[in-house]
């Protein structure tokens, strides 16, 4: 009999244990995974519902916990409004003390409405971010969701399930053609500034075709995407300048993420890529940021690729990576770049005048310039470098030495540098005897300071302080800088003319 009793007892402090394990949670500790980091909501008509998106929120732990807080960071104005579990929590914006079990996992279903007027052609994306806890134990997933008034290019899906893609050498690429006479966005070789536009995949232009940019055109590159001008066709950006911080003239190419977090993140998209062979190439007003190579030029057909007022920035691996080519530019400024701002590689022949080539990526590997006249591979081919001139420039960085020349023997390595500031630590190498070898050099600046006004953020203009100011050659003038100052003589060095520094 006491043993029945003692077996009944211990079954129900068993039974008691179990429930109270049901009851009880720990506080979440910010370890939370999720099906997605990001959820994009596909393109949505103004003042209409979106479709229903699903982000699902697990706990890998062994203990139940308790999230204290999930919201949208916009709160209550937020466009987005959600579900958790089935629970509206506070207008779709906020839920707290949300329980998940060991092991298990909720549904967090997302809808968003955005009104008219919450949107513009420079601000197509509506964006905000689920927020799970707060302080050292916040998560975040972001919300995109690409409004009706910007135009979606992407590769088009085949018969057979497959996606478009576009021939490179022998492989393939996800990608697609511009189409002049496309039947939902016309002509697709136009990009005007009356609505904003993104691209998915490669873009190319086709054979003997055109892609043209009005000025204020705004074009937004997913990750890998990118735009192509191929053989025996053209690129014409026409941006002109602007008047105010908005740059409401010029031709601007980035990335698709555009949260403030994203500023700044290199690589976030592929490259304009003009293949060898492209003709008649115009860059003009353009601000190119974000990209893996912002240009990359390869060969010529005889003619000139001019690139003025142009400004790169934020770059994996190059701002302008040319291979053979033939390029004039003017008022040019390139910063924060992984390899080289400037790579001039496999000979070619280039002219560069009023350019700033600065480069502040943290590692010594960087250059602001890289000037070669082979190919690398696993036997160098060697090609001429018939010319690579550089006036009025500043070649500057954080570094000890930004420039470097790499030649080989069996090819011509023709260059010169007139009226240029210049950070270099090689003057002890025969290639760079800047005072001593007027064959090469002509009234070089070495290691002075050009006081730039905020080169982490990407302002290179100057002032009557700097290194640069009043250095220039009236020989070589281009009587209006990047912005559209006028130069004054002798004019500075650089893409700037100098200006008081805003307070």
């Amino acid at each position: 009999m006491h043993r029945i009793t003692l077996l009944i007892l211990i079954g129900i402090m068993l039974s008691f244990c179990s429930c109270r394990s049901d009851f009880e949670t720990v506080a979440s500790t910010g370890d939370l995974t999720f099906s997605k980091d990001t959820v994009y909501l596909d393109t949505v008509f103004t003042n209409l519902s979106s479709s229903t998106y699903t982000l699902k929120v697990y706990n890998h732990s062994k203990n139940d916990i308790t999230v204290p807080i999930i919201k949208l960071k916009n709160g209550l104005n937020s466009k987005y409004r959600m579900t958790v579990d089935g629970s509206q929590g506070n207008q779709g914006k906020m839920f707290e003390n949300v329980t998940l079990l060991a092991k298990d996992s909720l549904y967090i279903f997302i809808e968003t409405t955005v009104e008219s007027d919450a949107t513009t052609p420079t601000e197509f994306l509506y964006t905000d971010q689920i927020e799970f806890d707060s302080g050292d134990n916040l998560q975040k997933v972001e919300l995109v969701t690409l409004v009706q008034d910007a135009i979606l290019l992407y590769p088009n899906r085949n018969a057979d399930g497959t996606t478009e893609t576009l021939p490179i050498g022998d492989k393939k690429i996800n990608g697609f053609y511009l189409d002049k006479n496309d039947p939902i966005h016309g002509n697709e070789l136009l990009f005007t500034n009356k609505k904003a536009y993104v691209i998915y995949g490669y873009a190319a232009v086709p054979e003997g075709q055109t892609v043209t940019f009005d000025p204020g055109a705004r074009v937004y590159f997913h990750a890998d995407s990118g735009l192509i001008v191929s053989k025996n066709s053209s690129i014409q950006i026409n941006g002109t300048t602007s008047t105010t911080d908005k740059l409401e003239n010029e031709v601007i190419f980035g990335g698709d993420r555009q949260q403030p977090d994203f500023a700044y993140v290199p690589g976030q998209w592929g490259t304009i890529w003009l293949q060898e062979g492209s003709t008649n190439n115009k860059i003009q007003n353009l601000t190119l940021k974000n990209a893996t190579v912002g240009l990359l030029i390869e060969g010529n057909d005889g003619t000139t690729v001019t690139v003025k007022n142009t400004q790169i920035y934020n770059c994996t691996h190059y701002g302008i990576q040319a291979k053979n080519a033939l390029i004039v530019g003017e008022n040019i400024v390139v910063n924060y770049v992984g390899e080289a701002s400037l790579a001039c590689t496999y000979g070619g022949n280039y002219k560069f005048t009023n350019c700033t080539f600065n480069n502040n990526w943290s590692s010594p590997e960087q250059l602001s310039i890289y000037i070669s006249n082979y190919s690398t591979g696993a036997i160098p081919e060697t090609k001429d470098l018939t010319e690579a001139t550089f006036n009025n420039c500043i070649i500057y960085g954080s570094y000890s030495n930004e420039m470097l020349l790499d030649k080989k023997t069996g090819a011509t390595f023709e260059y010169q540098f007139n009226n240029c500031l210049i950070k270099s630590n090689k003057t002890k190498d025969p290639d760079y005897q800047f005072d001593t070898d007027p064959v090469h050099y002509n009234a070089i600046i070495l290691n002075k300071d050009p006081k730039f006004f905020n080169p982490n953020l990407n302002k290179f203009n100057i002032d009557d302080t700097s290194a640069a100011f009043a250095k220039g050659n009236s020989a070589y003038l281009i009587p209006f800088d990047i912005v559209g100052n006028l130069r004054t003589l002798p004019p500075d060095l650089g893409a700037y003319q100098d200006k008081p520094f805003p307070k």
